[in-house]
């Protein structure tokens, strides 16, 4: 099951405001990702916020279809709410009021992956 990485370039020292945001988050309302036909491509097992002076990153824990993550989030409300919130302590302007936009920058904000390691992948058979 793979792990993504988005990141946020954030202004330094709003840590604390950052942590305060992310405290009241409102979950998905499903964590089933769909195409646009309906039909079940992944899934979303969770997500992780980390901050650090100015760099924030978000960590997913999905299976299935990365591209349909993007698609799932920027019709999500809770998420809308956040980046409200987190605009005015952003380093770069995005626009993630549309699911276009949305999606331009979950993509453009990606990490490279350089490493996945996990029980499952142990050689001794986990």
């Amino acid at each position: 099951m793979p792990y993504a990485a988005i990141t946020y370039r954030v202004k330094p020292g709003h840590e604390d405001e950052i942590a305060e945001i992310f405290r009241d988050f409102r979950r998905v309302d499903d964590p089933v990702l769909r195409a646009g036909d309906g039909r079940e491509v992944g899934k979303l097992l969770g997500t992780a916020v980390f901050v650090k002076d100015d760099v924030m990153v978000r960590m997913i824990h999905y299976e299935g279809d990365f591209t349909a993550i993007g698609r799932h989030m920027s019709r999500q409300r809770g998420v809308h709410a956040v980046e409200e919130k987190l605009a005015p302590l952003l380093d770069e302007e995005r626009d993630t009021a549309t699911p276009e936009g949305f999606g331009a920058y979950f993509r453009n904000a990606t990490m490279r992956c350089v490493c996945q390691l996990s029980v499952e992948t142990h050689p001794a058979g986990g």
